[in-house]
């Protein structure tokens, strides 16, 4: 009764609740997922009325925000890591992962460049500077010179995904590597410029126009990739949902929605209804998998004559 009495008179701290509203009134996300993480705040807020501002960065910049408690949420492609983890529930936090969709790894060339498509050994090849021409990739007569690789930025998840899942933690050594700023940048650098190799998240390519997710956008080109030794378009695969759905395509990553909210507030309703069936059929909709989502696969046979 002594305690009870005591806990009812008790006051909040106002410092600690200023501080969980201010980290509970923003969620941060790698900058590749603006597409998608949009599309759901959108249908989110109309229909719960609730309101969270996102902040598009680079992941590395997102997870450390979350860990200072400067947001309970961040979308990534990567699990807490056993450190991080550790770190939060040493301060009493219950740290979740949640997955809610998988996406693509597209690699991007000019409409211009004859290559259209790439091994995943090449592609790794390219990115140690063990294959620096246009020409060296399937020995093939190419003027385009040297293959310029662009990427949206030195700490996005496109980066440190490469890093850890196409070269097993090695860093890039070809001299050829750089980084814009945005995804869109990339899209941009790479239909200005003949020789360049860009890689991006697949939910950028979708031409929105088309509601069948088959259409990708004209003005690049998205190459097919292969796990075999040799590409062609025959065993070459490019990130459409069906591909990612039956693991053709190679270059395939987890989206994760890291929640670390210590309430049931805005942050951990949002991160849910993206696992919600109305959550994952924005998803579907967007061209990427969903998680948990029943999806019906049909074959269709197309008759050109």
């Amino acid at each position: 009764m002594l305690g009870l009495l005591h806990a009812c008179g008790s006051k909040p701290n106002p410092e600690m609740e200023e501080a969980y509203q201010k980290a509970a009134s923003i969620l941060t996300a790698d900058e590749s997922f603006y597409p998608i993480i949009d599309e759901e705040l959108y249908y989110f807020q109309n229909q719960t009325l609730d309101s969270i501002t996102p902040e598009y960065i680079n992941e590395q910049e997102a997870v450390q925000r979350l860990m200072k408690l400067e947001t309970w949420l961040a979308f990534t492609t990567r699990d807490f890591t056993a450190n991080e983890r550790k770190n939060l529930q040493d301060r009493k936090y219950l740290p979740r992962a949640i997955p809610i969709a998988y996406d693509g790894l597209a690699i991007i060339v000019n409409n211009a460049n004859p290559d259209t498509c790439i091994t995943v050994k090449d592609f790794r090849r390219i990115l140690l500077g063990e294959l620096t021409t246009w020409s060296e990739l399937n020995n093939t007569k190419s003027s385009l010179g040297d293959i310029d690789v662009v990427f949206d930025n030195p700490l996005s998840s496109t980066v440190r995904w490469c890093v850890d899942s196409i070269l097993g933690g090695q860093e890039f050594k070809n001299p050829n590597i750089g980084a814009v700023k945005t995804s869109a940048a990339v899209i941009d650098y790479v239909e200005n410029h003949p020789n360049a190799l860009g890689i991006i998240g697949s939910n950028w390519l979708n031409d929105k126009r088309d509601t069948t997710n088959v259409t990708f956008k004209k003005n690049i080109t998205v190459m097919g990739v292969s796990r075999l030794d040799s590409a062609t378009k025959a065993n070459s695969w490019k990130p459409y949902q069906f591909y990612l759905y039956n693991g053709n395509y190679p270059l395939i990553r987890t989206i994760y929605a890291l929640l670390n909210e210590p309430r049931s507030g805005v942050p951990s309703t949002f991160a849910h209804f993206c696992q919600l069936p109305k959550g994952q059929k924005i998803i579907l909709r967007a061209g990427l998998l969903p998680r948990t989502a029943n999806m019906n696969v049909r074959e269709v046979i197309v008759n050109r004559e």
